[in-house]
C-alpha cells in the first residue's frame, strides 16, 4: 500500500522534475508514513509514500526486478494488495522464476515480465500500478476490476505525470504547465449525480485511468488506455430445488475471499454496522482471528445510529467493539479537512462520520474490513425493487405513458402518486441514474443558469445503459451503479477517507472470484420474498446473527436535514454561501433562497444545499485558497 507519484518526460529529462516531485510527496504522506523517496532513470522519475502492510521489512519502492540476464529490468511502484500473491509466487516459481522478497508486489512484476499486460487478470485484489520497462523504455498503469484504488493522469508538452491523488499533479502545476481551468461538463455532473464521474475531474487538465482499464505510453507519446474488464450480469436460472446449491456456493467464496483479505503482517480489524453486509464480513473474519476487534459510528440523535444494532451483533459474535460518536461540532469543523482529502467534492453526508470512526480504529489497527460492493452486486438497494412496482406501466403505450407524465407535473408536492406517475411515465434510462437524485434539470437551472440539457447525466449514462439491455431489469440497475455510484462515490470515499488516517480498508465483497458467483444469480432470486439481495441473505443464515439478517436497509443514516434547518449547520452553511467566491458557477442568491426554504420547512433541500456546500468549500481550498484545511502530517507506527 502506498501513494505513488510520477513523470514520463517527453524529452528525457526526468530528472529535472524530481525536485518538483519531492515538494508534492508530502501531499501523499497520509497514504504512506512508513517511507518515502524518489527514483530517476532519464525517462522516468518515481515518487513514492509506502504504508508497510506485507513483508514490512523488505519490498521497498520502487520494487526492482529482473529476468536472468536483465537484472532489474523492471521498475514498479504500486499502491494496493494483491491477496492471492502467495498462489501467483508458487504458479512463477514452478515456470522457473526466482524471487527475493516475500511481499505482494514481486510477483505482479513477475507476472508483467511472463503475461505481459495480461498480469492484471491474474492479480485478485486492489491496485494501481505504474511499471516502467528500462528495457522497452514503456510505461504500464493498471488499475483493479472494480475502481478500488484512484490513478489520476495528466499530459501535457512536457511529459505525463500520474498520481494515486490529484492534489499531488496539482502541486506540479508550474513545472507541467498544466492547464487548470474548471471543466463547467464535469461541475454540472458532479451538481446532477454528487460526484464527478470517472474518467473526469473537476479540472480540465487532469482525467482518471478508469476501472478495470490499463494503458501504456511512450515517452513523447499518447497514453493508450485499454479496458480488461466489464462487469456483466446475464441473464441467468436456477433450476427449481437446486436454489440451495447457489446459496453454498456465495457462502464459500466469501469466507474464501475473508480468509485471503485477512493475509497481513500487521492487525486487521473489522468496520461492523448494524446491516448484514459488514456483519457477514466481520463474523467471517473472526473464524481467522479470534481477537478482532470491530469499529462503528453514529450521532447523539435519536434515529441516526446504528450503534445499538452494531454492538447488539458484535455481542453475537463475540467480538471487542470501540464506537464513536460525531458531535455536530466536530462535524462541521472537520469539514475542510475531508474535502482537501478527497481531491475533487463528493456530497455524501456519510463521509465526515467515516473520517472519524477511522481515525478512531487507526489508534488500534493498521487494516480493517468493510461491507462496500454488496449491494452492488447482490441487489441490494431498496430502488432495485422498483420494476417490480412500474411493472404495470411498461404494458401501457408510450403516448399515454408520457401523458401520465405531463399529468404528474401539475400535481401538487406532496400528494400521494405524484412520484408514482412520474417515474412510471419514463423509461429505465430515464428515470435512473443511481443512487443520487437530489436536483432535476429545472432545480439545477434555478442554482447554475448556465447549465445545458445535453450535459446532464443521461451524457454519463447511455453508454454505459447501451451495454446492458440484453440484462434483466434489476441487472441493468447494479450494471450502471458498478460504473456510476459505486465507483464515483462508495470507493472514493472508502480509499480517500480511511488513506487519510493511514488506514487500509479491504473490501472481500468486491473480489474477481465473489463477482463470478454474483453474476450467476437470477433476477428473482436477488428481490424474492419483497426483500433485496435474498440470495446473500440466505447464504448468510447460519453466519450473520439473525437479528441483522432481515433487517431493513437504512444506508448511513445523517441527520443533515435537521441540522441544515437548526443552529447545528445554518449558520455554518450560511457563512459558507455568503464568503463563496463562486458567484461565476452559481446563482448564490438562489442558494441561500433554498437555505431559508429548508429552515422554514417549505421543502427538505437538505441534499441538493448539502451538494452545493460541499464544492464551495472545496472551491475555498483548491481554487480560492481561501480556506485552511489544517492538515496535519501525522506519524503512525510501522508496525501496529
Amino acid at each position: 500500500m502506498c501513494g505513488l507519484l510520477g513523470i514520463l518526460s517527453a524529452n528525457g529529462n526526468a530528472a529535472d522534475y524530481v525536485p518538483a516531485l519531492q515538494r508534492a510527496l508530502p501531499c501523499l504522506h497520509h497514504r504512506g508514513p512508513d517511507e518515502a523517496g524518489t527514483w530517476q532513470d532519464g525517462d522516468l522519475a518515481f515518487g513514492f509514500n509506502r504504508l508497510a502492510i506485507i513483508d514490512i521489512a523488505h519490498s521497498h519502492q520502487p520494487l526492482r526486478w529482473g529476468p536472468e540476464g536483465e537484472p532489474e529490468r523492471y521498475a514498479m511502484t504500486f499502491n494496493g494488495e494483491i491477496y492471492n500473491y502467495i498462489e501467483l509466487r508458487e504458479e512463477l516459481t514452478a515456470l522457473g522464476y526466482a524471487f527475493e522478497t516475500e511481499g505482494d508486489g514481486e510477483p505482479i512484476m513477475v507476472g508483467f515480465h511472463h503475461w505481459g499486460a495480461d498480469v492484471v487478470n491474474h492479480l485478485r485484489g486492489m491496485f494501481a500500478i505504474a511499471i516502467w520497462d528500462t528495457v522497452d523504455r514503456s510505461l504500464f498503469l493498471a488499475r483493479d476490476q472494480f475502481g478500488i484504488k484512484p490513478l489520476f493522469y495528466a499530459t501535457t508538452g512536457v511529459g505525463t505525470v500520474f498520481s494515486s491523488e490529484k492534489k499531488a499533479i496539482l502541486e506540479m502545476a508550474e513545472e507541467l504547465n498544466l492547464d487548470l481551468s474548471l471543466d463547467r461538463r464535469a461541475i454540472e455532473h458532479y451538481v446532477d449525480l454528487q460526484y464527478v464521474p470517472e474518467p473526469e475531474t473537476l479540472h480540465t487538465g487532469i482525467r482518471r485511468l478508469e476501472s478495470g482499464c490499463t494503458a501504456t505510453i511512450i515517452p513523447g507519446g499518447e497514453l493508450v488506455e485499454k479496458r480488461y474488464f466489464t462487469p456483466r450480469f446475464p441473464v441467468k436460472s436456477v433450476p427449481k430445488g437446486r436454489e440451495q446449491d447457489l446459496f453454498d456456493r456465495i457462502a464459500r467464496v466469501l469466507e474464501d475471499s475473508v480468509e485471503k483479505h485477512m493475509r497481513a503482517d500487521v492487525t486487521v480489524g473489522s468496520f461492523l454496522s448494524g446491516g448484514i453486509d459488514s456483519t457477514a464480513i466481520a463474523t467471517l473474519a473472526k473464524r481467522h482471528n479470534p481477537n478482532l476487534l470491530t469499529f462503528t459510528t453514529g450521532f447523539e440523535r435519536e434515529g441516526y445510529s446504528e450503534v445499538d444494532v452494531a454492538a447488539e451483533s458484535a455481542a453475537a459474535i463475540g467480538v471487542e467493539h470501540i464506537v464513536k460518536i460525531v458531535s455536530p461540532e466536530e462535524y462541521a469543523n472537520a469539514i475542510p479537512k475531508i474535502m482537501w482529502y478527497l481531491d475533487d467534492p463528493v456530497a455524501d453526508p456519510s463521509l465526515v462520520p467515516l473520517y472519524f470512526v477511522a481515525a478512531e480504529a487507526r489508534k488500534h489497527v493498521k487494516v480493517v474490513l468493510s461491507g462496500e460492493g454488496a449491494d452492488e452486486l447482490f441487489g441490494g438497494y431498496t430502488i432495485y425493487r422498483e420494476p417490480l412496482s412500474l411493472a404495470p406501466f411498461e404494458k401501457i403505450p408510450t403516448p399515454l405513458r408520457r401523458g401520465l407524465g405531463r399529468l404528474s407535473r401539475v400535481l401538487p408536492e406532496g400528494m400521494k402518486g405524484k412520484s408514482l406517475l412520474e417515474r412510471g411515465s419514463m423509461t429505465m434510462e430515464e428515470r435512473y441514474y443511481g443512487n443520487a437524485r437530489s436536483f432535476n434539470f429545472e432545480q439545477m437551472q434555478r442554482v447554475i443558469p448556465w447549465a445545458r440539457r445535453e450535459w446532464d447525466h443521461r451524457e454519463v449514462t447511455a453508454p454505459i445503459y447501451a451495454q446492458s439491455r440484453d440484462m434483466d431489469p434489476v441487472a441493468r440497475m447494479q450494471h450502471l451503479d458498478l460504473f456510476t455510484w459505486m465507483r464515483g462515490d462508495i470507493l472514493v470515499k472508502a480509499d480517500k477517507i480511511n488513506m487519510a488516517n493511514s488506514l487500509e480498508l479491504r473490501v472481500p465483497f468486491l473480489d474477481k472470484e465473489v463477482f463470478k458467483v454474483a453474476e450467476t444469480i437470477p433476477y428473482d432470486l436477488k428481490i424474492a420474498n419483497g426483500t433485496t439481495k435474498y440470495a446473500l441473505r440466505k447464504a448468510m443464515e447460519q453466519i450473520v446473527p439473525p437479528h441483522v439478517l432481515h433487517r431493513k436497509k437504512l444506508g448511513f443514516p445523517v441527520p443533515m436535514r435537521h441540522w441544515l434547518a437548526g443552529d447545528e449547520l445554518f449558520g455554518w452553511a450560511q457563512d459558507t454561501i455568503n464568503e463563496s467566491q463562486t458567484d461565476e458557477i452559481f446563482n448564490k442568491k438562489a442558494v441561500l433562497e433554498m437555505l431559508n426554504e429548508h429552515r422554514a420547512g417549505v421543502s427538505d433541500h437538505s441534499r441538493r444545499l448539502w451538494t452545493v456546500l460541499a464544492f464551495m468549500v472545496w472551491h475555498g481550498i483548491f481554487v480560492e485558497n481561501r480556506i485552511d484545511p489544517q492538515i496535519e502530517q501525522r506519524d503512525y507506527p510501522v508496525e501496529l
